[in-house]
């Protein structure tokens, strides 16, 4: 098989030859313009830790494909600070940001006739922007994340950014002092690589690499470990093999490869974010996932991972216990995987589970037969303030119900300011709207309150529901994603301060104590905000956007 047929069109032929003038001005061979072109897509930035290191596994990358036969092509894509941004205006260009990764990535490789991509992961929205991307184009390709930070150590114990965010609530409340703040902040993050829980960058890290997108074996390796350029080296020789054997997305996404990547998510205790991203991803391959199967899936998978922010563990303790393979055999061992979904190690991800080697000892994974809880980590609650849906995540929360009046704000800085005057009492249920997709626009994440909330001591006496969204690191009882969103006047836009609101986590109900029709009679008078941005991309994005519910896509 010709393996540069698609670069081809612009190298091969006398009317190419002002192309391979221009590709030869930066050093390639007539060898190397005519071996197959590998696109490599790297989201590396000086923005933030998590793809501070990402030029160094890039050169990695680049030499596995150059020894395997093939020319590689870097270009960059953007990428947000979740962290950095948090709190801030800043982190309503997130969500945005997954949709720019996947289409500049397109954009590239459909432009230059790349033969095979390998895309380069690291903070949260670049890894489903980057699969979004290779599923669109469907040549020949894999995704690697670029690795877990080390976790900090502060007063004897690790630490990690979610106790920094968490520090700020004990700050604010007296509780800490601004030498210890200064003296944690210094601590928490020791060098490169994303945040170190189960957050959402690990979460979507474990849900690709069980999907099959990334080889299993690589993506849990730590950021700064050895291993880890030796992995990007093999990552560059593995997609020749995928190029030789034609394997493309499209023969690795699919229905159940998506349900396995679900389940891994319910039983490590992964990020809500994993709802959004894996919808969208099957809005980008035309298979049917709706937000219910993430329910009918976590409904019937334990949950086993013992990982922060709800549990004790790290991402590189997994890393140690038997990484993904662990996860895979678990799921396999609970007849909830689906053992012949193939990935792009050309083997099954049932295979791939047969290797796992468990570390004698390990308490980061349980066994099936003594889980965290028996069922996983996201429930979907509706409701008549809900209507299409919303998340909770539940890995470490004990709480099953929960009832107290509606604390009502109208964006996450107002929401903060009370928390942080400590004007939240225990028993509230507070409630942040207008910052779903549109209404943000952006769907920001909420981690500056609900862990100001955690550090107060509230933790176990609040709930929170908003029409936006959670860190990984966010933990409680707190309901994201709220569908129809304010912005859309749905019925989270007709809440009162005192109206009362009540979670039922066994019936999967999010309800407010109002009648359809005084809700009805409230959004009769409803009137939608003015658009916060007039032009420019948010702007767009805002037009462009679906609900939660559907992915947050902006393609439909």
């Amino acid at each position: 098989m010709k393996l540069n047929k698609r670069s081809a069109v612009i190298t091969e032929g006398p009317s190419r030859a002002p192309a391979r003038a221009m590709l030869k001005a930066m050093g390639l061979s007539d060898e190397e313009i005519h071996r197959p072109m590998i696109g490599v897509a790297n989201t590396w930035i000086e923005t933030m830790p998590c793809n501070f290191h990402l030029r160094r596994l890039s050169e990695k990358v680049k030499e596995g494909i150059r020894a395997a036969g093939g020319t590689p092509i870097e270009f960059n894509t953007v990428a947000i600070s979740d962290g950095i941004t948090m709190g801030t205006e800043g982190m309503k260009m997130s969500l945005v940001s997954r949709e720019v990764v996947a289409d500049s990535i397109e954009l590239v490789a459909r432009g230059h006739f790349f033969d095979a991509l390998v895309a380069i992961s690291g903070c949260d929205k670049t890894i489903p922007g980057t699969v979004m991307a290779l599923a669109r184009v469907d040549v020949p390709s894999l995704m690697i994340y670029g690795g877990s930070i080390a976790p900090g150590n502060f007063e004897g114990h690790d630490v990690t950014i979610q106790d920094v965010f968490e520090a700020v609530g004990r700050h604010a409340a007296g509780k800490m002092t601004q030498a210890q703040l200064c003296a944690l902040e210094s601590v928490a993050c020791p060098n490169s690589g994303a945040c170190g829980g189960q957050f959402t960058a690990n979460t979507m890290s474990t849900a690709f690499a069980i999907l099959g997108i990334s080889p299993i074996w690589m993506n849990e390796i730590p950021a700064m470990d050895s291993k880890k350029d030796e992995a990007c080296v093999e990552a560059g020789k593995l997609v020749m093999e995928l190029l030789k054997k034609d394997l493309r997305p499209s023969k690795i996404i699919s229905k159940k490869s998506i349900e396995n990547a679900i389940a891994a998510v319910a039983m490590t205790g992964g990020s809500t974010n994993a709802v959004l991203h894996l919808l969208a991803l099957a809005h980008e391959t035309g298979i049917r996932l709706s937000i219910e199967d993430f329910d009918r899936i976590s409904s019937r998978t334990p949950l086993l991972g013992d990982l922060k922010p709800g549990g004790r563990f790290v991402a590189s303790d997994l890393y140690e216990a038997g990484g993904f393979r662990l996860v895979a055999k678990r799921l396999l061992d609970a007849k909830l995987l689906h053992q012949d979904s193939i990935t792009v190690t050309g083997r099954t991800i049932g295979e791939e589970a047969g290797d796992a080697m468990e570390i004698q000892g390990q308490k980061v994974l349980r066994p099936l037969s003594n889980p965290l809880k028996p069922t996983g980590g996201l429930v979907i609650l509706k409701g008549n303030l809900a209507p299409e849906g919303c998340v909770v995540k539940v890995a470490g929360e004990k709480r099953l119900s929960f009832e107290g009046p509606a604390r009502v704000f109208n964006c996450e800085e107002d929401a903060f300011e009370a928390v942080k005057n400590r004007k939240i009492k225990a028993g509230d249920v507070v409630v942040i709207r207008y910052e779903g997709p549109k209404g943000g626009p952006g769907m920001r994440e909420m981690l500056g309150v609900t862990a100001a909330i955690v550090g107060e001591g509230l933790g176990d006496s609040v709930a929170l529901l908003t029409d936006g969204r959670f860190s990984g690191a966010t933990h409680g009882l707190m309901a994201g994603h709220v569908a129809p969103e304010a912005a859309h006047g749905g019925p989270i836009a007709a809440i009162k301060n005192g109206d009362r609101i009540r979670f039922d986590i066994p019936k999967r109900k999010l309800n407010v104590e109002l009648s359809s029709a005084e809700i009805k009679a409230r959004l009769k008078k409803w009137k939608a905000p003015k658009p916060r941005y007039k032009s420019g991309v948010m702007a767009k994005y805002a037009r462009l956007v679906s609900s939660s519910s559907r992915g947050a896509v902006t393609n439909e």
